[in-house]
């Protein structure tokens, strides 16, 4: 007996959808029927060709830009997704900046931009989805955080911060929101190849694989995966929790 997942009639927001984890989530929440509103900051030819290929595959979808770092734009980002079809029932909180430096030599700025990009925007798309998911007692919110927000690592504060925070934003609203229907629940990939991690020196790289159980780098479908269970029905009765997708990786 085979199971299938149906998001049909269904609307999904996923930011950062232009590339790697998120356009991989993206794709896959698409293939199981969900009308699919991509998000990039700008247009691209990343955006532009996600669309495509989704489009190619039968898939529907919108195509939405928005700066996060603003807090405007973040708002009329979800009610755009929402006047889709009058309804959103999968926010998926994937976008996020990876800003390095030791502690004692990240700049202000940097430390600013990292928090209102990877934490801020998401809280603010939470609230904003939550209020139109309550009309019809139901939805899934999905915030991607990284096993770096839970373990952390040198190197990364902020990174790590912002995504620590997220783990505390999910476990905080999935409380709050149950009784709507409305679940709430994180993501923590580890080494996923992206182009963010191809682009470090090849013995970060090697250090990184060498300290994964699996001994080998995550793939962006396989985050996908578990975003797909997190939005179906299938995690009807999930909430508040935090999956780890990480091949077992020690930090």
């Amino acid at each position: 007996m085979s199971i299938e997942i149906d998001l049909s009639g269904r609307v999904a927001l996923v930011t950062g959808s232009s590339r790697g984890i998120g356009s991989a989530i993206a794709l896959r929440l698409a293939a199981a029927g969900a009308h699919v509103i991509l998000h990039g900051s700008r247009p691209s030819e990343n955006l532009a060709a996600v669309e495509s290929e989704l489009l190619a595959k039968g898939g529907a979808c919108t195509v939405a830009t928005a700066e996060l770092a603003n807090a405007d734009a973040v708002k009329q980002l979800v009610k755009d997704g929402f006047g889709v079809a009058k309804r959103l029932d999968i926010l998926v909180n994937n976008a996020g900046v990876l800003t390095e430096g030791v502690i004692g030599m990240i700049s202000d700025d940097d430390i600013q931009r990292t928090l209102r990009i990877n934490l801020e925007s998401a809280l603010i798309a939470m609230q904003m989805a939550a209020r139109l998911m309550m009309r019809t007692k139901s939805g899934s919110i999905i915030n991607i955080s990284s096993i770096m927000g839970l373990r952390g690592a040198p190197g990364v504060m902020a990174y790590a911060a912002s995504k620590a925070g997220l783990v505390g934003a999910t476990l905080a609203a999935a409380k709050e929101l149950a009784p709507n229907n409305i679940r709430v629940n994180a993501v923590a990939p580890g080494f996923v190849a992206t182009d963010m991690t191809r682009s470090l020196s090849d013995d970060v790289i090697s250090k990184r694989l060498a300290a994964i159980g699996m001994q080998r780098a995550g793939e962006p479908a396989e985050v996908a995966d578990a975003v797909l269970f997190l939005a179906s029905d299938l995690s009807r009765y999930v909430t508040g929790q935090v999956i780890g997708v990480d091949g077992g990786m020690i930090v």
